[in-house]
């Protein structure tokens, strides 16, 4: 009787524990469609920062990327901002440094506002910088010396801004050096991923010649946040940024690729300007969270 006991009772702990695990596992996967976090960038609102916050508020994002145009009236005055942000609950998650110059004579000035502006970001609560360039001629393309001396400069900017615990990060963006895809892998070759990680932003990528999805995959060990857009054929040539899922970037292929990855950072979504003028930024981003969380099924 004592053995029948005990097999019964190894029988039970079993299946216990296997639906135990079964529940675990049910479990991780719901979690795992919220692993990025959300954020929303101030810059379709064109410098007024206070209304874009509160708008983002009033919709429920969580994050929200702010400009270098903040720094000069709040450089001195840093808790006035980190107020706003802590009143409308939201996080600082990326700062738009501006851009990075290879002129010899500009590096310690473009270093010194790299790092200024970082430790803006950390008074702020926040944690990393992206930075651009205005370096691209027309009709021109760097060469890979060119791109790897850039990369060099922003691994420096990095470098020192480590020691605060702030992340420096490169944008990827049309118009600059790093417009392509194969300028971008020469830029992120280049990197030193102890200093210097990757923003991949979909809509330029894409825009420029590649699948970000491709990319999320390739760069999943340097990429540390996305800007989150769209990009369509503009009327009489051209082109230009849209909500996501207006345009021609496979977005559910990014985030399957980024589920893929378990990537854990922000995922910014970006609007340079409203896309349309019957629209304003609230209905922007009214669309994209709409696309967000009814398309995709993703929690904002």
């Amino acid at each position: 009787m004592e053995s029948l006991d005990r097999r019964l009772f190894l029988r039970n702990l079993s299946l216990a524990t296997g639906a135990l695990l079964s529940s675990s596992a049910w479990a991780e996967t719901l979690l795992k469609k919220g692993d990025m976090k959300i954020g929303y960038s101030a810059i379709t609102w064109g410098g007024k920062d206070e209304q874009a916050m509160a708008d983002l508020a009033s919709l429920g994002y969580k994050g929200i990327q702010l400009r270098a145009n903040t720094f000069g009236p709040y450089r001195n005055k840093v808790s006035e901002l980190k107020d706003a942000l802590i009143k409308n609950n939201l996080k600082l998650a990326m700062f738009s440094s501006g851009n990075v110059e290879i002129d010899p004579a500009k590096f310690q000035s473009t270093v010194d506002t790299h790092v200024a502006h970082a430790s803006f970001v950390k008074a702020l609560g926040g944690s990393a910088f992206q930075m651009t360039n205005s370096l691209r001629q027309k009709g021109t393309q760097p060469t890979v010396e060119e791109l790897k001396n850039l990369t060099r400069i922003m691994n420096e900017i990095g470098k020192q801004t480590a020691d605060m615990g702030v992340q420096a990060v490169y944008h990827n963006h049309m118009n600059q050096w790093g417009e392509t895809p194969e300028e971008v892998d020469t830029i992120v070759q280049a990197m030193d991923p102890r200093y210097l990680k990757l923003l991949l932003d979909i809509a330029h990528y894409k825009q420029g010649g590649g699948e970000p999805q491709d990319a999320v995959i390739k760069y999943k060990d340097i990429i540390h946040t996305l800007h989150l857009k769209d990009t369509k054929p503009k009327d009489g040539g051209g082109y230009k940024f849209v909500e996501l899922g207006q345009g021609r970037v496979d977005v559910s292929a990014v985030f399957a690729a980024l589920d893929k990855i378990k990537f854990k950072g922000w995922g910014v979504i970006e609007l340079d300007g409203v896309p349309d003028p019957e629209k304003s930024p609230l209905i922007c981003a009214e669309i994209n969270k709409k696309y967000i969380t009814e398309v995709l099924k993703y929690p904002v």
